[in-house]
């Protein structure tokens, strides 16, 4: 019954889910980032952190949108844990500062006891980070509640044995040649009219969405490379990015992987035209031939990605319905996408895209 159930109802419960998950405003997605970010480099530390690095040493790993739950039917993350216990596991041994940037619990569907109970493995391997000085946390709008739950402070260092404080955003500085290069890294909910505090929208998640997506076992996260065309906040969290000069903003929410503004399918079809361009046959039919196999993803594509700078990153989540999970890295210079993932029974680490920092900023401030 429940699998005839699922059949029939898919498709109207994702619209449901997609309906009522988004619905940004360009003016209030504008202005709220434009303040945040002036806010924490004026220094209100409440806010956020300025952290500087070492461009050649510095380390980072950002994963969001864990939405840990309390494994029944409506845990997305449930089927991806493994994956992220073997990253954090390779990340803390090689060194990597934690950004974990929001929605890493589910509070909206669970409370904060049943999340703790189900998934402690994780808070210990996050705990890992923190004796190491080198983890910072960030609330998005599925987990508001570590911003404003007086609570929150106690709970936090139950769960980890410490002081974490809890920020909205952060930006990471480091000097490129002899020019000054930052990472605005924050959740992405705001101006979102349905995600930024919006008490419907809980309601709607908590007591409607989270018992029907557990009975059905609907996991509305499409696979972690994911094809098809930007969301709509995606793409203002572009256009604001373009307007700040040589600042690179990285954010999650979406669930969407981007890199250097583009999803997947739009940089293949950069990379095809290039391949034309140099005559390189052999890439462009291997292009064409990925382009063909994703077809059933989309639509419609914009030439604007020809236009488009590279200063607008997601990290994706870690909770796709295949298992696996994106992140953003950075190290030696370099900002990757990265996927973790079960391929061959064995758990790998996948670079999907990569781009050195230096390269990065030229193309944003070319003088």
């Amino acid at each position: 019954m429940r699998k005839l159930l699922t059949r029939l109802l898919k498709r109207p419960v994702l619209w449901l889910s997609n309906r009522f998950s988004s619905r940004p405003d360009r003016g209030r997605v504008f202005a709220a980032l434009s303040d945040l970010l002036s806010r924490i480099l004026n220094g209100e530390k409440k806010k956020g952190l300025i952290v500087p690095f070492n461009i050649n040493t510095g380390k980072f790993i950002i994963f969001s949108d864990q939405h840990k739950g309390n494994r029944n039917g409506a845990d997305d993350f449930a089927l991806c844990e493994p994956d992220y216990l073997m990253a954090l596991d390779y990340y803390n041994q090689n060194g990597y500062h934690y950004i974990a940037l929001g929605d890493c619990e589910e509070l909206w569907e669970n409370s904060l006891a049943s999340i703790k109970k189900q998934h402690r493995l994780t808070f210990e391997k996050e705990k890992q980070f923190i004796s190491r000085n080198a983890f910072i946390k960030i609330f998005g709008n599925h987990d508001l509640n570590w911003a404003n739950d007086p609570l929150a402070p106690f709970q936090l260092k139950e769960i980890y044995g410490i002081d974490v404080p809890i920020y909205e955003g952060v930006v990471l500085e480091t000097t490129v040649g002899n020019k000054r290069m930052r990472i605005f890294c924050t959740h992405g909910h705001q101006g979102d009219k349905v995600s930024d505090g919006n008490w419907f929208s809980k309601f709607f998640i908590a007591k409607i969405w989270a018992p029907l997506q557990a009975f059905l076992r609907i996991n509305p996260n499409t696979p972690a490379y994911d094809a098809t065309l930007k969301t709509a906040h995606n793409t203002m969290m572009y256009e604001w990015s373009a307007q700040q000069g040589d600042l690179l903003l990285i954010t999650g929410h979406t669930h969407q992987p981007v890199f250097e503004s583009l999803t997947h399918i739009e940089r293949l079809y950069r990379q095809l035209l290039f391949a034309r361009k140099q005559e390189d046959k052999s890439m462009a039919t291997t292009l064409e031939k990925e382009i063909a196999d994703r077809k059933f993803s989309y639509n419609s594509i914009s030439d604007d990605y020809l236009k488009m700078q590279p200063c607008y990153f997601n990290s994706g989540c870690c909770c796709f319905d295949d298992g696996g999970i994106t992140g953003l890295e950075i190290s030696e210079g370099v900002l990757r996408l990265i996927e973790w993932k079960m391929k061959d029974e064995k758990m790998e680490r996948i670079i999907l895209e990569e781009s050195p920092l230096a390269e990065l900023q030229q193309a944003l401030s070319p003088k």
